[in-house]
């Protein structure tokens, strides 16, 4: 959840978008842009749908001025890049790495200017040099009808390889850097998602669902009933193309499981008796999208629209997992935490019935892993480090509350609920980050007592 929420990577390619006046337009720019590039005999070395083709058209890109030509040449690449193959697009992204990359020594000549005469017009020489050409690059792609997808598209490819190539860490920091600004929250546009939405936007509701999956159109139907909410968020240059979801069940009580607010054939808290709102699933929808932060917002969004909604309201709250345990429980050294009897047994898979002890001991670890085990400084759990980030506090762990296989083979079962308490958001928020602090309630920090 969050800034490292789940993201169903599967869809990574652009989607399609509309016909509209403005597209009708750029259609015609860019077919006089493509007569005038022939005028000129642009040549390529190789397909455009090749490594070196497609950067021969970025090199031609970075060197036209035209407006039109420049639409043309954008257009061509974006196209060409869906075609790559997956070899090809490896070495289209070592080729962004080296030919695009900044000039050391140009870096270091301005620097000398302006340490010989420190004023503005060296001081902005400076900037232009420390610029990576990829960044002006990606500013000219983005001009494309589908420029902005198909670099989210590229990015969630890179992301898939960075790790293992660790010289295309920069091209991915200057793709990040631009989505930041690209993406800011006040371009983007909080929808509520119901049933007379746009099936296009209905069936990218069920194919990004990472969380708990969406089983088909019955499903979705019964979780966008009167009990329930699904918001998104939307980006101008993303037409129907949600960037992150949350889904919301309304109640009468915090949950400690996950089946109930599942069920299609539930008895919904009526009227005055809803006083929860419980926050069960967010999901981020592109993968080249990680790190941009947008569920936070969007709780906080949510919130406020709902509060002016539903007077009763008096409780927010999610029913998260805890995606990393499992795997902590089967690789940490649980001397000292847990009876040495019990140890093999917490970390077996678990079944739909657990013996009371190894129970109790599994709730205890966890409290353990989410209050005591960290990445750095922060909570090693992410969907622990979005929720306390965002400055809700740590209130209750309930063992057994998701059966499905997933959750027993991420979570052992258990999910929390992290209480957004509206007075203190922004205390907790400030504390977590200023001091470490992680907002937990008696019953929970008592565990590892």
């Amino acid at each position: 959840m969050s800034e490292e929420l789940p993201v169903n990577e599967t869809s990574l390619e652009a989607p399609t978008g509309t016909i509209t006046a403005l597209g009708r337009s750029l259609g015609s720019v860019m077919e006089a842009g493509r007569e005038i590039l022939a005028r000129r005999r642009v040549g390529v070395p190789g397909p455009p749908d090749s490594a070196n083709g497609l950067v021969a058209l970025c090199e031609d890109l970075l060197e036209h001025r035209g407006e039109a030509s420049g639409l043309a040449l954008a257009s061509d690449i974006t196209k060409g890049y869906l075609l790559l193959s997956e070899s090809c697009r490896m070495k289209f992204f070592d080729l962004l790495a080296d030919k695009f990359e900044v000039d050391a020594q140009a870096v270091l000549d301005a620097a000398e200017n302006y340490r010989e005469n420190a004023d503005l017009d060296n001081l902005a020489a400076i900037t232009r040099a420390v610029e990576a050409p990829r960044q002006k690059l990606f500013r000219r792609l983005n001009m494309a009808p589908n420029g902005t997808s198909t670099l989210v598209a590229m990015r969630g490819h890179l992301l898939q390889v960075v790790r293992e190539k660790p010289h295309l860490r920069a091209v991915d920091t200057d793709l990040k850097h631009l989505f930041i600004s690209w993406f800011n929250k006040g371009f983007l546009e909080m929808r509520r998602i119901d049933w007379s939405s746009p099936a296009m936007v209905l069936e990218k509701i069920i194919d990004y669902e990472a969380v708990h999956e969406i089983n088909g159109w019955d499903d979705l139907r019964s979780r966008l009933r009167e009990d329930r909410r699904c918001f998104a968020f939307f980006h101008p240059a993303l037409e129907n193309d949600p960037l992150v979801f949350v889904e919301i069940a309304l109640t009468d009580d915090i949950p400690g499981a996950m089946a109930p607010l599942l069920l299609q054939e539930r008895e919904a808290a009526n009227g005055e008796g809803v006083n929860t709102v419980v926050f069960y699933s967010i999901s981020n929808c592109h993968a080249g999208l990680a790190g941009i932060s947008f569920g936070n917002f969007l709780i906080k969004s949510v919130v406020e629209e709902l509060k002016k909604e539903i007077s009763t309201l008096k409780t927010f709250v999610t029913l998260s997992p805890v995606p990393g345990f499992r795997k902590w429980l089967t690789e940490a050294d649980l001397a000292g935490l847990v009876d040495e009897s019990l140890i093999d047994k917490v970390r077996q898979p678990v079944g739909r019935v657990v013996e009371a002890d190894v129970y109790d001991a599994q709730i205890k670890l966890c409290a353990h892993y989410l209050l005591r085990e960290k990445s750095g400084e922060s909570p090693r759990d992410p969907v622990a480090r979005f929720h306390l980030g965002n400055g809700a506090r740590l209130h209750r762990l309930h063992g057994g509350a998701d059966l499905s296989a997933k959750g027993r083979e991420q979570s052992a079962g258990i999910m929390v609920n992290y209480l957004y308490d509206l007075d203190k958001i922004e205390e907790n928020h400030e504390a977590f980050f200023d001091e470490g602090k992680i907002s937990a309630s008696r019953a929970v920090t008592r565990l590892v007592d």
